[in-house]
């Protein structure tokens, strides 16, 4: 494992409120609830152009920061130029209602749109013959990649990129978490079925999904709660892991690009998991839920880089004191040797606290100015 020359240091968002403050005006970009009413309204390209210029500004502006992830909500893939909203049709203060009559609302909290209600997700019925047609992925339309191109034309040469690739062959959840769990129960076939069918199209839709200069790739679905994994490892072990396994597979060996694994929750019971997907590097390690960077790096370190160091928690209430220590813990037990980037455990979230985040812009000043201490 090559060693950097200083500790690098990315964070997988910073959301709209943070960027405002940089920026000293509104943005669309990482306003998830915003951007998403924006669409609806057929303001495609005021979004849009939003996302391309702010990027740009917010990246340049903090020329500490390594990496643009390109991958999270409200950032990246676009709808196309020629597309007819159809927004759903709103029922209440902050309620919406879609024409299949799911249930989407408004959370102050997280500064977001979510679908609450399915009143068709009990109804429906997964049969293996459903799965086990030939799959066909349609090209998109190249609009839909204009903010990325924008972003590799403008950054490429001086951060790291993490583009999009195909869809990630994950847990397979049909009819959403609780029904989709179920299922692995009911329809064992199905799930499996659906898996292999997921893979084919992943594997498709990478050869118009993986943009020409990126560096990486990352796949964001959650395997775990605080406490665990959303299935038991035996259960992983025979329904999600030989699937993942083929999807690194592919893009790395078609594409020669790195696969990052985006996983909230206490993943202990999936690492060696993780080693055998072939994931080269693990981001949104939750200290919360029980993940210990420094048991990582003795127990994974010289398997899989390690992407995370502070809490998001503590840059909405914690103190500056709180900060230097994440930081300061993370660095002495995981930047030795490399295989070690700094950064949030997930993202600069909405909420967080601006002068926090400073705290940490000065940390990772002061944590390089040290050299080789650490690395």
């Amino acid at each position: 494992m090559k060693v950097p020359d200083v500790i690098p240091y990315g964070e997988y968002a910073i959301d709209f409120d943070t960027v405002e403050k940089i920026l000293g005006h509104e943005t669309y970009l990482r306003a998830k609830a915003k951007s998403t009413i924006a669409f609806w309204e057929g303001r495609r390209e005021e979004v849009v152009q939003s996302w391309k210029e702010d990027t740009v500004e917010l990246y340049t502006k903090l020329d500490c920061i390594d990496i643009v992830n390109l991958t999270a909500n409200a950032s990246g893939v676009v709808p196309p130029a020629d597309y007819e909203p159809d927004p759903p049709k709103k029922i209440a203060d902050n309620a919406w209602q879609n024409s299949e009559g799911k249930i989407y609302k408004y959370s102050d909290i997280t500064k977001d749109i979510t679908m609450v209600n399915d009143p068709k997700k009990w109804e429906r019925k997964y049969n293996l013959s459903d799965f086990n047609k030939a799959v066909k992925v349609e090209k998109p339309d190249e609009s839909v990649f204009e903010v990325i191109d924008y972003v590799i034309n403008r950054l490429g040469d001086k951060k790291f990129i993490i583009g999009p690739a195909g869809q990630e062959v994950g847990m397979v959840l049909l009819g959403g978490i609780e029904r989709g769990l179920m299922e692995y129960a009911s329809t064992p076939e199905a799930v499996q079925a659906a898996g292999k069918q997921q893979l084919k199209t992943g594997n498709q839709e990478d050869f118009y999904y993986i943009r020409k200069g990126i560096d990486a790739v990352m796949w964001g679905q959650d395997f775990s709660y605080n406490l665990g994994p959303m299935i038991s490892p035996e259960m992983f072990k025979k329904f999600v892991l030989p699937k993942c396994k083929a999807r690194v597979k592919h893009v790395k060996e078609t594409f020669n690009l790195p696969v990052i694994k985006h996983a909230c929750g206490n993943n202990w019971a999936l690492m060696d998991f993780f080693i055998d997907t072939g994931y080269d590097c693990y981001q949104s390690i939750q200290v919360s839920a029980g993940m210990n960077i420094k048991k990582l790096k003795d127990k994974y370190g010289d398997k899989i880089c390690l992407w995370g160091g502070y809490d998001y928690e503590k840059l909405v209430s914690g103190s500056k004191d709180d900060i230097k220590k994440d930081i300061e813990y993370a660095v002495e037990h995981a930047a030795k040797d490399g295989g070690f980037i700094l950064g949030s455990r997930h993202s600069v979230g909405v909420g967080s606290d601006y002068n926090q985040f400073m705290t940490v812009l000065e940390e990772i000043e002061r944590v390089r100015n040290r050299g080789s201490k650490y690395i």
